[in-house]
């Protein structure tokens, strides 16, 4: 008996706007009142003008620049300090602030498209699945993401909620992307991949920003940013932005019911109290709603069960802020330290569950030289993070809250064995969680500097993703039809012996700068997974009694293991000084084993949620002084388990520079369909991405 009923859920948005409202009205007085502030002569004209009031650094085009000065940009990620992406022994990719504004992406994961390797796809206006090197879903569980060195997964899956991410874009000074393995200096999740989303100083981002835009999908944005000084050593910034999208569409053509709106604020404040310190604290809030229709299957008609589904108009409303403190000393060439806190609360509820998460974060590292070769950096860590969950009509945890401790310390020697020519990296994290006791990750990375701009780069690691709250205490009931007139539960409970999942990784990657129009990178990777989480059926069913269901009962278990490898190739050729392409592609082959019987779907089908062959061509061209046109084409193989169709998706961006401070870009998504699926989960059966177009007006001054 299928029975369905609209209830009406109320959205926050009279209070969102009221909020966005209020937050650019104050920034806006302040930026007028401290107009006066950034001094005439500073003004450029033309595309560089606008890149130099927005930031301290000259970004108006790495189109513009020589390879020399690409290969020299800065990346932290590798190995926690400052070194020059050539350099860097991993297969990283550098988004920078100028990849993202000629993107014409108006969120993260959409930034994140270009990075080879990465497994983009869009599950409905709200919802991504992400990863790196396979096992993608929804709650894809081995990629560790920061902001701003804030770590930002939950201890719910191991994974991220991207619907509570957001940053202001035009804020980003570059996203690094690592591919592999980073425990060593990063902890437990870092099993596929990194990625860190890293703002720009104060410094650089002086004067007033305002940005605003809307389209048939992206139906209203806006952003408003202002910088200041803080007498003669410090400034700050504080920003507000806006944005409501539609529904996207099913794969019928009817609307789904998915749109989403968010509010977000937020400041940050940079000081360099002596010549040896400098202290950063920074803070976001954010509030937003998102669309659902989910659907309710109840038992009913003892001692006979029955099925009943209800389908709902819900909402997943969602809120958070937090605050992070950072003091960093350099003592000299030779030694540095950084001490970091932060704390975050985030709070997520709808008809099907409710979470509430407040996380405690202290972070120290120390480097220093221990002779001319040997460069020593060691550092020490303790998270805390505390939830309560609301049970649901499927799920229920036990305990409903719980405190979880994570103790940690890392010690990484980089000896240089040949000085400028051969590096060796050798480290291993420590730590200590409460689901399995102590952990550790070794690593071991050598870097050969063949040429000036010829480099070749290994590494062996190994990495492990440590228990999520859902693999030890989840209980969920779903109502299932056993047939033959038979109705009872599936029930999944979390097994408290539930182990780490590890990973052993083997990576090679090259480095090769051709001439001065053609850079290519090629990296190769091997990782053998074993104790990889299942759900798994026990033997019998459990018959009901008189007025109860009958009962098929599972548990998580680490009962699976398997191999991954692949390919990734990433270049850039300069055709004419005025047009860059940018081709990149990434191969995967996933072969899992399931030792035991697994009845919740087999584990084999994560094989099939990986694109095998992704292909993207990024184009940039300077049509003139003032217009850009910006291309962008990707090739995603198809999702057989997931019965998704391969697709070709085509962004086209033109901008304008109308005068020396205001900017027009007119933007189009997914330009060669009408609509096609990229990803499905559970509850987003059937929703399609939609072809869109925005325009998007920014002004700086």
């Amino acid at each position: 008996m299928i029975e369905k009923k609209v209830m009406q859920t109320k959205r926050p948005k009279k209070w969102v706007l009221q909020l966005f409202l209020g937050l650019t009205s104050a920034i806006f007085i302040c930026g007028i009142a401290g107009a006066q502030e950034v001094p005439a002569g500073e003004a450029k004209s033309g595309l560089a003008a606008a890149r130099d009031l927005d930031g301290g650094e000259d970004l108006s085009g790495l189109l513009t620049l020589p390879f020399e000065e690409l290969l020299d940009i800065e990346v932290t990620l590798v190995s926690k300090q400052k070194e020059k992406y050539k350099n860097a022994p991993a297969a990283i990719f550098v988004l920078t602030q100028e990849d993202i504004r000629r993107s014409g992406a108006t969120n993260l994961p959409e930034a994140l498209r270009r990075a080879p390797g990465l497994n983009v796809g869009q599950i409905d206006s709200h919802t991504w699945a992400v990863s790196a090197r396979g096992f993608n879903n929804e709650f894809a569980n081995k990629l560790l993401v920061m902001i701003d060195g804030r770590t930002v997964y939950t201890p719910l899956f191991s994974g991220v909620f991207w619907d509570m991410q957001d940053v202001m874009l035009e804020d980003v000074e570059q996203i690094e992307v690592i591919r592999g393995p980073g425990g060593t200096l990063w902890g437990s999740n870092a099993v596929n991949g990194i990625i860190n989303i890293i703002t720009k100083k104060t410094a650089d981002t002086q004067g007033l920003l305002l940005s605003g835009g809307g389209g048939n999908i992206e139906q209203g944005f806006g952003s408003v940013r202002y910088g200041g000084k803080l007498g003669q050593n410090g400034y700050y910034r504080i920003y507000s932005k806006y944005f409501n999208r539609g529904d996207f569409v099913l794969g019928g053509g009817d609307d789904s019911v998915d749109a989403w709106d968010k509010v977000q604020g937020g400041f940050r404040m940079d000081w360099s109290g002596t010549e040896m310190d400098s202290f950063t604290l920074q803070g976001d809030i954010f509030k937003g709603a998102a669309d659902s229709e989910p659907s309710i299957s109840t038992l009913s008609g003892f001692p006979t069960p029955t099925i009943s589904t209800v389908t709902f108009e819900d909402a997943l409303n969602m809120e958070g802020g937090n605050i992070l403190g950072r003091w960093s000393r350099v003592w000299s060439e030779r030694s540095d330290m950084t001490l970091q806190f932060y704390y975050d609360h985030t709070k997520r509820d709808n008809i099907m569950f409710g979470e509430i998460r407040n996380t405690i974060d202290f972070d120290f590292q120390h480097r220093f030289d221990l002779s001319s070769t040997h460069q020593l950096m060691w550092g020490l860590g303790y998270h805390l993070t505390r939830d309560d969950f609301a049970v649901g009509p499927y799920f229920a945890f036990d305990p409903a809250n719980r405190d979880l401790h994570l103790y940690s310390g890392f010690v990484q020697d980089t000896i240089n064995l040949v000085d400028d020519t051969l590096q060796l990296s050798l480290g291993t994290k420590f730590e200590h969680n409460d689901f399995t006791g102590f952990e550790f990750q070794p690593s071991s990375r050598l870097l050969w500097k063949v040429h000036e701009y010829h480099s070749i780069w290994g590494g062996i690691t190994r990495a492990v993703r440590t228990p999520a709250r859902g693999d030890h205490n989840v209980r969920i009931n779903i109502p299932y039809d056993f047939g033959g007139g038979m109705a009872g539960l599936y029930r999944v409970w979390g097994d408290d012996g539930t182990k780490s999942e590890d990973l052993i990784a083997y990576e090679l990657g090259y480095r090769i700068k051709q001439d001065e129009k053609l850079y290519v990178e090629f990296s190769t990777f091997y990782n053998s997974y074993d104790n990889l989480v299942t759900v798994a059926a026990d033997d019998v069913l459990l018959p009901g009694g008189p007025g109860e269901a009958m009962i098929a009962p599972h548990h998580t278990e680490n009962e699976a293991s398997g191999e991954t490898y692949g390919v990734e190739v990433a270049a850039n050729y300069k055709i004419t000084e005025n047009w860059q392409l940018s081709p990149g592609y990434s191969y995967i082959r996933e072969q899992l084993e399931v030792d035991e019987f697994e009845s919740i779907g087999s584990f084999a089908t994560a094989e099939g949620n990986t694109a095998r062959n992704q292909f993207n061509l990024r184009s940039l061209i300077n049509v003139s002084e003032n217009v850009e046109l910006d291309t962008y084409l990707y090739y995603v193989d198809n999702l057989p388990s997931l019965d998704i169709s391969s697709y070709l998706r085509l962004d086209v961006r033109l901008g304008w520079q109308i005068t020396d401070s205001m900017e027009l870009s007119l933007v189009g998504q997914n330009l060669i369909d009408d609509q096609h699926g990229e990803f499905t989960s559970l509850g987003s059966q059937g929703v399609e991405v939609p072809r869109s177009f925005y325009a998007k007006l920014t002004w700086r001054f």
